[in-house]
């Protein structure tokens, strides 16, 4: 048989020893580890076949080195080596022996062991040596601080105990026992909450756990409660908590120490309750209602009575107020509906299981205790809570049990009233303050309760004159934003979240002919109904002007004198882009604005250098625009100053930070809206906010047809014979006849008047437009005709043809456009 293929566990005699199988096997007292206990296995000749850890690390020697090794060479000297053989002899005779003997450790020192052996029979009859042992002098020391926890134990006026990692009693002395009105025996083995239900156990447990996992002590941790030594008086005491850990490290529990401070305890909380009340009111006084938002608002009573006042409070508001209703009366006969707007405690109460979270509505019934109050306007105190009085105060049944578990004891509700009408209620609940609520307690809350009661209806009614206001905003911005062929549109618009007044940001997507789109972002100065109806009056005037297609710098020119004529002092930034998806350009103006961000399809992002012009309203002042390509796969954004100004940081900081946000491919256009909200106003803005960003996409081959028109031969016939075949390859048949008399009538048009016909173009998106470029710079005009006149009537017909027909400048001529209506479903 090889030596490793016995297993100590399989002998008849081990099962009241050690066995090697085990590894290291500690001496334990109480259950936990504190002096190592080597263990070996010999053979009767005596060669080692296990070697246990603890072997290891009180002898030096690891399992490797050991195992097929003789004892008796190893771990003693060749002078002693006789009398170990004899004393192996004699053990394994069956005598048995246990007593002190000093052994060789690895690096050549002796260790003193205390030995037990056990001769047991092995596989086959073989005889076998179990050996155990321990350091003597650490066992000496053990014995001796054990001796001394005894007196400590025994002797000492203080309440102390020892818990086990599981925070179960393991040992406590009579102190303590009296102390809690029951026997020692009674508490071994329990948890605290088991011995004592009636003080706050779970708290205590908490503390006792974090001492555990960070090995740091606990002075002065104050409990309360009632203990069956004194059912009907409430107590308080302090406590101490340490961790108890052997030399290595291993932690096996908790130790505490336990005064009765009581008398103490009340004597000094009704001197600091004089005190608090003082200091309460002067600090809510500053605290309560420092904004005009609601729910902050309830906060703020909140954070002014937690943890001095109350261990637990909430502020619950009617559902009725919050939606925007006025107040009205609580009929006799009508449940209310409360909404949890403000929740706070001092510590991780678990009471959280029985109250509202923040945004969840809760029904009472008329007959709860909390409907009534609110029906009465009178506080309701209950200074001592049981399980039959919470039963009559949470809104549903299940919430009674997570509400005894939390130790509430005693519990305070006042309506939250303004201006003679009930807009909610406030509650105060005590569990770790061991003092009930009293009547000086409520006259205290009332007093809070009132100034916040306030400040709520003022921030409901500002809140209802922002959200008036902000309708109003909203209803003058675009409510549909048309899809532009050939790009890809995303925009954004912010409030203030700061301000309770309208702001004057707007933005607008025109479409435009020939495919172009027209981007306009403005802001009007100020705040306040007058700037909002002035950017209404801006928006409307810039969109009727890009539709009569006027280049950019024209569009502003006009606008900057709508603003001089709507009053003194209305002033505005703008900036207006027009694009055109067939030459891939960007013609931009600005009055005054920031200037765009142009994003290249690699990736990289600038700001675009340009004149930045004056603002509408200053007047005077000649207005630049300036082209630039935007090929496939490119992005411009367009946006007000509330994006990227901040307070205390330099403007071209911002527009640097918006231009780093958007470098880099791989986000789609909204997604690109979300990063540069997330990293500019994450935090909220002082002013408004309107962004547009556009992306270049691929232009369907089958939207656009192009014919130059140069060379010989009859230029209207050629243009029809291009137009008919386009037409049928597109699927539009229907419309040949009508295209055909509209191009020959343009062309023929360009040929008389402007000799230099340049290009046809039909463009297929919402509608078909048929364009012509010449070199003429003279718009055609409707004229009157007489029945006898031979010309005059190209351009009549033209206009009775086409849906709608125009034209437009260009830097080497005009393009002159007309519109066909598609038929149902060929778009």
């Amino acid at each position: 048989m090889r030596r490793d293929e016995w297993d100590a566990t399989d002998a008849p005699d081990a099962a009241d020893a050690t066995g090697p199988g085990t590894g290291a096997a500690p001496t334990r007292l109480d259950g936990h580890r504190l002096v190592p206990l080597a263990t070996a296995l010999l053979q009767d000749d005596g060669l080692i076949l296990h070697w246990s850890e603890d072997a290891e690390a009180l002898l030096g020697w690891t399992a490797e080195e050991a195992v097929g090794s003789h004892a008796a060479r190893l771990l003693s000297a060749d002078g002693e080596r006789p009398e170990v053989l004899e004393l192996f002899a004699r053990i394994m005779s069956g005598k048995g022996w246990s007593g002190v003997f000093p052994v060789r450790h690895r690096d050549g020192h002796t260790v003193e062991l205390e030995f037990r052996t056990y001769p047991i029979a092995g596989p086959g009859g073989t005889l076998l040596l179990l050996a155990t042992a321990s350091d003597f002098a650490a066992l000496h020391r053990v014995e001796a601080d054990l001796a001394v926890l005894d007196g400590i134990f025994g002797q000492s006026p203080i309440g102390m105990a020892v818990y086990d990692t599981d925070l179960r009693y393991v040992r406590l002395n009579e102190s303590l026992a009296r102390m809690n009105g029951v026997p020692v025996a009674d508490h071994l083995g329990r948890r605290i909450s088991s011995v004592l239900p009636g003080i706050n156990s779970a708290e205590i447990e908490q503390t006792m756990k974090q001492v555990l996992v960070t090995g740091r002590p606990v002075v002065d941790a104050r409990s309360h409660g009632r203990v069956p030594g004194d059912p009907r008086r409430d107590r308080a005491w302090s406590a101490s908590y340490f961790r108890l850990e052997d030399s290595t490290g291993r932690v096996f529990g908790v130790c505490s120490s336990i005064i009765d401070v009581t008398e103490r305890f009340q004597a000094e909380a009704r001197a600091a309750r004089a005190q608090e009340r003082l200091t309460t009111i002067a600090e809510a006084t500053a605290r309560i209602g420092t904004t005009l938002d609601l729910q902050r608002t309830a906060e703020e009573l909140i954070e002014a009575v937690v943890p001095r006042f109350a261990d637990f409070a909430t502020v619950d508001l009617l559902e009725t107020v919050l939606r925007g209703a006025e107040p009205t009366p609580i009929p006799e006969d009508r449940s209310v509906q409360l909404r949890a707007v403000a929740v706070g405690e001092s510590y991780e109460t678990g009471l959280v299981h029985a109250v509202d979270t923040v945004g969840e509505v809760s029904e009472y019934a008329p007959e709860r205790s909390y409907t009534q109050c609110l029906r009465s306007g009178r506080p309701l105190l209950r200074s001592r809570v049981d399980e039959e009085v919470l039963r009559g105060l949470v809104a549903s049944p299940d919430r009674v049990g997570p509400g005894l578990a939390a130790g509430i004891h005693s519990y305070l509700m006042l309506p939250v009233t303004a201006r003679g009408m009930v807009l909610g209620g406030a509650e105060f609940i005590r569990m770790r303050n061991p003092e009930p609520f009293t009547a000086s307690d409520v006259a205290l809350a009332e007093e809070l309760v009132a100034r916040t009661a306030l400040a709520i209806d003022n921030a409901r009614l500002y809140r209802r004159e922002r959200e008036t206001a902000l309708t109003l905003q909203r209803s003058l911005l675009p409510q549909e934003i048309h899809r532009t062929l050939g790009l890809e549109i995303a925009y954004r618009y912010l409030p203030s979240s700061v301000t309770s007044e309208v702001g004057g940001d707007w933005f607008d997507v025109v479409p435009l002919s020939c495919g172009r789109v027209a981007l306009v972002v403005g802001d009007v100065m100020g705040h306040g109904i007058r700037a909002a109806a002035t950017m209404g009056q801006l928006r409307t005037v810039a969109r009727t002007l890009a539709t009569l297609d006027m280049p950019p710098e024209q569009v502003l020119t006009r606008l900057d004198e709508t603003a001089s004529g709507i009053g003194e002092g209305q002033f505005a930034t703008c900036i207006c882009a027009v694009y055109d998806p067939l030459e891939h350009t960007l013609q931009v103006a600005s009055a005054g604005h920031l200037p765009p961000v142009r994003v290249s399809p690699d990736g990289t992002s600038r700001r675009v250098e340009m004149p930045p012009g004056v603002p509408l309203g200053v007047g005077g002042v000649a207005f630049e625009s300036v082209e630039y390509g935007l090929p496939e796969g490119g992005m411009v954004a367009l946006y007000t100053d509330g994006l990227v100004e901040r307070r205390g940081q330099d403007l071209d900081e911002g527009i640097d930070l918006l231009a780093r946000t958007l470098s880099g491919p791989g986000r789609t256009l909204e997604e690109s809206c979300d990063a540069v909200l997330g990293a500019l106003v994450s935090g909220g803005s002082d002013d408004d906010i309107a962004m547009i960003m556009a992306r270049v996409l691929p232009l369907p081959a089958d939207r656009v047809a192009t014919l130059p028109l140069s060379g010989g031969g009859r230029l209207p016939g050629k243009a029809r014979r291009f137009t008919r075949s386009t037409l049928a390859g597109w699927g539009l048949s229907a419309l040949s006849d009508y295209a055909e008399l509209l191009v020959s009538e343009l062309v023929t048009n360009a040929l008389l008047h402007a000799d230099a016909p340049r290009r046809l173009r039909l463009f297929r998106d919402r509608v078909l437009t048929v364009e012509v470029a010449d070199a003429g710079g003279q718009t055609p005009q409707l004229r009157p005709f007489a029945e006898q006149d031979e010309g005059g009537r190209g351009m009549f017909l033209v206009s009775e043809l086409a849906q709608r027909w125009g034209s437009r400048l260009t830097k080497d001529g005009k393009v002159v456009w007309a519109e066909l209506e598609l038929p149902f479903g060929a778009g």
